[in-house]
């Protein structure tokens, strides 16, 4: 069974930081370009960052410079540090494949609230 399971969220003031942890249950998932989606309420799902199996990376022009994704392939962990965070990127963050059918079902995803 296919489990993703993000952590990391929370609130933080704008131009704050947080860095979220997926952890990714998937035989071989090594092998699979993984991404970071963010779903704002009344909005649909957004690719934010995408990481290929060797570690090329693309952004949305929205969060280009601020988000950096990474991987550890050894521990099956995908990353994503978000820098000068902005209101506007208030959504809850999920992983998933950043490519090719979606991993089902989705995790839970872990809330960030960027809010004075």
């Amino acid at each position: 069974q296919v489990q993703l399971v993000e952590s990391g969220g929370g609130l933080v003031q704008p131009g704050g930081s947080l860095r979220l942890s997926c952890a990714a249950s998937v035989s071989g998932v090594r092998f699979y370009a993984m991404g970071w989606y963010r779903q704002a309420p009344g909005k649909q799902r957004e690719l934010v960052a995408g990481i290929t199996s060797g570690g090329i990376t693309n952004y949305a022009s929205s969060v280009k410079g601020r988000f950096t994704i990474s991987r550890d392939n050894a521990k099956n962990l995908v990353y994503l540090q978000l820098n000068s965070l902005k209101p506007e990127d208030t959504a809850v963050y999920y992983c998933n494949r950043d490519r090719g059918d979606p991993f089902r079902p989705w995790g839970q995803g872990t809330q960030v609230v960027v809010s004075s």
